[in-house]
C-alpha cells in the first residue's frame, strides 16, 4: 500500500471518528459546561474567520459565504427555541433539538464528502497529466455556502445555549424551561 493511501485512511478514520463524537452529542440531555462552550465558539469564530479570509479573493464566493452563515445562524437560532433548558440541584442542562442539529451536521459531512471526493479524482487526473506540479482543488462556492451555514450555525447556537443557561440559572431556578 503506498504511503499517501496510508496517510489518506488514516486522516478518514480520525476524521470519523470525530464526527461520530459530535453526532453523539447531538442527542439527548447535556450538562451546560460554559468553558467548552465557549472552547466550541471560539474555534468555530475562527474557522469562520479563516473562511472568510480564503473566500475573500472573489465577491461571488464571499457572498455565498455570508449567505450560507446567514442561513445558518437563523437555523442556530430556531435550534436555540427548541431546546428545552433546566436547572436541578445537580447542575445547568440543556436538550438540542436533535433533528435540526443532525440535519445540519449531515448535509455538511455529506457535500464534504461529495466535494472531497471530486477534488480527488480531479487532482488525481492532473497528477497523472503532469506528477510534478498538481494544482491545488478547486474551491467551490457551494462549498462556501455550505460551510459558512455550518460555521454559524454552530456559533450561533452555542452563543445562545451559554446565555439562555446563565439566563435559566440566575432566573430560573429548579425549574425546566422551554423556549417557543
Amino acid at each position: 500500500m503506498h504511503a499517501n493511501a496510508i496517510v489518506v485512511i488514516v486522516v478518514a478514520a480520525l476524521i470519523g471518528v470525530r464526527i461520530y463524537l459530535r453526532l453523539r452529542r447531538s442527542f439527548g440531555r447535556q450538562r451546560v459546561q460554559p468553558r467548552r462552550l465557549k472552547t466550541r465558539i471560539a474555534l468555530f469564530a475562527c474557522f469562520g474567520l479563516l473562511a472568510v479570509l480564503l473566500a475573500s479573493p472573489e465577491a461571488r464566493t464571499l457572498a455565498l459565504l455570508l449567505a450560507g452563515g446567514a442561513c445558518g445562524a437563523a437555523l442556530g437560532a430556531l435550534g436555540l427555541r427548541h431546546t428545552r433548558f433546566e436547572s436541578t440541584p445537580e447542575g445547568r442542562f440543556y436538550t438540542p433539538h436533535t433533528y435540526l442539529g443532525l440535519a445540519v451536521t449531515v448535509a455538511f459531512l455529506v457535500w464534504m464528502v461529495y466535494d472531497y471526493l471530486n477534488a480527488y479524482h480531479q487532482l488525481a487526473a492532473a497528477t497523472a497529466a503532469n506528477p510534478h506540479g498538481a494544482p491545488m482543488p478547486p474551491e467551490s462556492p457551494l462549498t462556501f455556502a455550505i460551510s459558512g451555514a455550518f460555521i454559524a450555525y454552530y456559533t450561533a447556537y452555542y452563543l445562545g445555549v451559554l446565555r439562555r443557561s446563565r439566563q435559566a440559572a440566575t432566573t430560573l431556578p429548579a425549574s425546566e424551561t422551554r423556549a417557543d
